[in-house]
This record gives structure tokens, sequence and C-alpha cells, in this order.
């Protein structure tokens, strides 16, 4: 059966104060290191006991693994693992949204698991980096890949912090302010909206419609709504890469 998804936005970071998206990869904010502790605070009481949290994937920018390891440490100090994947970073190449050297971060977080990361990280305009294009066609189809990797995953559930744009564009359809998430479960059949077939569907949980902390709204978008088209973007010429590994997490060891 496919793991239950707490998908998570990232707090508050620097460039959400003043809307400054000329700051790179920024940290969190002092509002977003608090928005942590809420979350912290909130979700692991409400995950159900018979719903074992055995991953935790995060997109390797700054505000998201800080994020991850203030709200999540107690997982990780149980020997949760934690995984940074860039499939799941944000849409954009603005400066924000552009992450830090990957050969930089390991240093900084060194709790989390880095070596399944893309090593075209942090590119996305290069032709190497197609697979992280900004447009309508390249968000959706990365959703819809990182969707399928967790649809085959043993855990019985999966968190994963990421950002607004990327989760609602490419993954649910549903905005998430900041430090607030939801809950989905994987159901079969196809839906709509998504590119060459929405082949991993979600169903969202009744009791997170408003954001699990109830920060958020209900209001749907269709995945991709307001990106730019891509005529160039060829699924078949995406090639992506991991190091040691496949571009993926599928072969990240179960957590016992």
């Amino acid at each position: 059966m496919p793991p239950t998804l707490i998908l998570v936005r990232h707090a508050q970071a620097l460039h959400n104060v003043d809307k400054d998206y000329t700051l790179h990869d920024p940290e969190l904010s002092e509002l977003g290191r608090k928005q942590c502790a809420e979350l912290k605070e909130q979700l692991i009481p409400r995950i159900p006991k018979n719903l074992d949290v055995g991953l935790i994937i995060v997109s390797p920018m700054k505000r998201t693994l800080e994020t991850a390891l203030l709200a999540f440490g107690e997982l990780i100090d149980r020997g949760i693992p934690i995984v940074a994947h860039a499939g799941w970073q944000e849409t954009s190449a603005k400066p924000c949204d552009v992450g830090s050297p990957l050969a930089s971060l390991p240093p900084l977080f060194p709790q989390v698991d880095f070596s399944h990361v893309d090593p075209v990280f942090p590119d996305k305009t290069s032709p190497a980096g197609a697979f992280y294009r900004y447009s309508r066609q390249a968000v959706v189809h990365r959703g819809q890949t990182v969707l399928r990797e967790l649809r085959d995953r043993p855990e019985k559930a999966v968190i994963v912090v990421s950002h607004s744009g990327f989760l609602k564009h490419a993954v649910t359809g549903h905005f998430y302010m900041n430090a607030d998430y939801r809950i989905f479960d994987f159901v079969d059949g196809h839906g709509d909206g998504a590119l060459n077939g929405n082949d991993a569907v979600l169903r969202q949980w009744e009791e997170t419609k408003k954001g699990g902390m109830g920060w958020s709204w209900e209001e749907t978008v269709p995945l991709g709504d307001g990106l730019p088209d891509d005529d160039d973007f060829a699924v078949d010429a995406i090639t992506v890469d991991a190091g040691d590994g496949d571009g993926s997490v599928n072969d990240v060891q179960v957590h016992t």
C-alpha cells in the first residue's frame, strides 16, 4: 500500500518578510523559527499512532532544511532518515528559489543525507537542468515524477518539506501558508490537470482542508495553472542523475 504523505511548506524565510526575491537561498526568519516550534507542537501529536513515519524528504534549500530539522528533530533523533531531494525544490529561477552549491550544504546540515541529490543541483536553466525548468510542462512533470517515486515507497507515512509554489502547481493544487501542512493518501485512477495523464492521484484528509495548522484555505487551482508554457520541453530528453543513486529516493533504506 502506498504511504500517506504529510506535505509541509517551510516556515517563514527572510525573503517572505519583505518579498525580497533577490535574496539567494534565504534562511528562516525569527518568526519562521517560532513557526517551526508551533508546527512541532501541533503536528507530531496529531499523527495517528498506527501511521508510523518512516522517512523525511526535504528540498535541499536552506529554509526547508532548517524547517525540517527544527520541526522534526525528535523523529530524526529516533533514527528516522532525513533525505534531501532536488525534485522537491521550488519552481522558479529567482535568486530566492535557487539553492546553494551542493558541496556547501552537508557541513551546515550534517544530519541530512545529501547522497541522493541530483548533482546538477542547483542548476535550473542550462540544458543539464531541464528537469527543473520553470515552465508548466516541466513543473507538472517533475511533480508527477516525485509522486510516483513516493507511491512505490514501503513506509506507512512520509513527511515531505517543500515549497508553496511547487506543492501548489506541481503536486496538489492547494495553497500552503508558511509552516502549514496537508495530509494525503494515494488513490487509484487517473485525474485531470496534468500532462500525459495524471497517474499519481492524491486525496486529502478532511481535517487538513484548511491546512493542518488552520492557516491556509480550501480553494484549489489546476496543476501548472498560470505557469509559462514551454513548447520545447520534451520528457524523453530529460535525464536525472544522483551520484550513487538514480536521481530518486528509491534506494533509501527502510527504517526499522
